[in-house]
């Protein structure tokens, strides 16, 4: 479905608060058009939220027709605070060029001061980045975090933040994950692993015995809903780990076969594999600066790891957990469709 022309409401300020919508039923997406932003507000509107979206641009095509955009943007809070009055929960699902993260601390530090300003939850997707080379191959919500990265330092930097200014007013939860995929083009099944199926090759950018944490985006979109449901239950600052799914490069190499054989048909030799030429995106990442971000993160294809979800389990009960080959078939058939692409993101830049 096309928006606008549709009769989508696309006015450049929501005005008016419906007043039959309870305030705990109603969220505010911020960056809305990104792959996760767009998951959220299916996930918030299947769910029988009020979703009010925040995007500079036209909805992408796959936003549900009952969401309501707000052009604002965050250097406009007192506009966005006039358009959200009353919303429960900011999600934060601002996703900034993969190469420039200089504004990551004070775009996040502008919805931190909305989400106060609404008396509402500030929920943050965050990120593997924050343990660095030497994690340990399980992560818990209070696994000391000792990043090795510039992109590691910003992203503790930014969760003690929120930590510090929840004792200040701020409600928040924080909802880590791994790798994102089966949100629409632009992860690294589509940009890299699976880019050249078609013609028979599969790549991996790490060693095929090696655990990687990886998460389905529409499921981890609904454990925010979950989550956002259970507020009364929540305290100040609470950070979860999604587990998703952690396998080997072996595994989600045969999945991702098995499932292209299903939906193409069978092969008459199985796929060529190869791997991520790391040493020349170092060489060369002077001239391409995504080459030269992506290298600095090679190590996370290298050093195994998983997200222990059991606090998660815990607080909110059954996870969502959509089997992986569903998930990978899935993701095969959503990444062909004519998605809007986030230019310069991969699915590690949360």
């Amino acid at each position: 479905m096309v928006h606008g022309a549709a009769g989508v409401h696309t006015s450049s300020i929501l005005s008016t608060h419906h007043p039959h919508i309870m305030k705990n039923r109603s969220v505010l997406i911020i960056g809305a058009n990104g792959r996760l932003g767009l998951a959220a507000a299916q996930a918030f509107a299947a769910s029988g939220w009020r979703v009010l979206a925040q995007t500079r641009k036209p909805f992408v095509e796959a936003m549900p027709a009952q969401v309501e955009r707000i052009e604002a943007g965050l250097d406009q809070l007192d506009a966005l605070q006039r358009a959200a009055a009353g919303v429960a929960v900011v999600v934060y699902a601002v996703s900034p060029l993969y190469t420039d993260w200089s504004r990551v601390l004070p775009m996040a530090r502008a919805g931190m001061d909305l989400a106060q300003r609404l008396n509402a939850t500030f929920m943050l997707p965050g990120s593997v980045y924050n343990y660095g080379e030497g994690m340990p191959p399980l992560l818990k919500p209070d696994t000391p975090q000792k990043p090795t990265t510039e992109k590691g330092r910003i992203r503790c930097a930014l969760e003690d933040e929120i930590a510090a200014r929840t004792k200040e007013g701020l409600r928040a939860i924080v909802l880590r994950a791994g790798d994102f995929f089966g949100g629409g083009p632009g992860d690294w099944i589509d940009l890299m692993i699976a880019k050249s199926l078609r013609s028979g090759k599969l790549a991996y950018p790490g060693p095929l015995d090696v655990p990687h944490a990886w998460t389905y985006l529409p499921d981890y979109a609904r454990c925010f809903v979950i989550l956002a449901e259970r507020l009364d239950k929540m305290p100040a600052f609470a950070r979860f780990h999604f587990p998703g799914h952690t396998v080997t490069g072996q595994v989600m190499l045969d999945t991702i076969e098995r499932a292209a054989s299903e939906l193409y048909g069978p092969r008459q030799r199985p796929m060529h594999r190869v791997g991520m030429p790391w040493w020349a995106l170092r060489v060369m990442g002077w001239a391409v600066p995504m080459w030269r971000e992506l290298a600095k993160m090679s190590y996370l294809w290298r050093v195994p790891h998983a997200l222990d979800g059991g606090s998660l389990s815990r607080a909110v009960g059954s996870v969502p957990a959509t089997p992986l080959a569903v998930a990978v078939k899935a993701t095969l058939m959503r990444d062909s469709e004519p998605v809007t692409r986030t230019s310069g993101q991969t699915s590690s830049a949360r």
